[in-house]
């Protein structure tokens, strides 16, 4: 079996299936993100890459701010919902039932349904044609307190976390290994 060709794409996967955060009161909004992830460990940063004629980028343009909640497979339908409903017509958290509370670092609102928001100020802009990539600093990080063992370890695989994948929602299967187990000695690090 050979390769098959095909012209440049934006097949990327997996992806997180990320419901994005912004705005307040009245004004605030949530959508679907696959186009998310991290760029810079000090500072620690993300991006999230808009369509302009998106309700929620106007928002983000306007407060420079913006909440990366991650999903998990639990919340399949409402992820999907908010990709193809508009805020402006639509009040998603209501039509979701998302519980929600002020983030800490921002004026943002945090998903409680979701086991970790990434809370985001805006450093850079960029338009690149069909989306402008907001990259941004992580001021900071909640975690549902299920998932942190008693030594603050976060147990992500505890927690069920959705994947976008051309199209395609997926659950997170199995533990495969830890950072450095190709290389690390037989018996260290248990």
């Amino acid at each position: 079996m050979g390769r098959q060709y095909f012209k440049g794409g934006t097949l990327m996967a997996p992806l997180p299936a990320a419901l994005v955060t912004c705005g307040s009161g009245d004004g605030r909004n949530v959508l679907t993100a696959a186009w998310t992830g991290i760029v810079n460990t000090r500072p620690p940063m993300a991006y999230v890459s808009i369509r302009p004629e998106r309700h929620s980028y106007a928002i983000i343009k306007e407060t420079g701010e913006f909440v990366i909640n991650l999903t998990t497979s639990k919340m399949a339908r409402e992820t999907d919902l908010c990709g193809m409903k508009s805020g402006a017509k639509l009040d998603k958290f209501t039509k979701c039932h998302f519980e929600t509370e002020k983030a800490q670092t921002v004026d943002c609102p945090v998903i409680l349904q979701c086991p970790v928001s990434l809370e985001c100020k805006v450093r850079i802009a960029n338009d690149l044609g069909s989306h402008t990539m907001f990259i941004a600093v992580i001021t900071g990080m909640s975690v549902d307190e299920r998932y942190v063992d008693s030594k603050g370890k976060i147990n992500l695989q505890q927690v069920g976390l959705m994947a976008y994948s051309h199209g395609e929602y997926f659950a997170l299967g199995r533990k495969l290994g830890d950072f450095g187990f190709s290389v690390r000695k037989k018996g260290a690090g248990k």
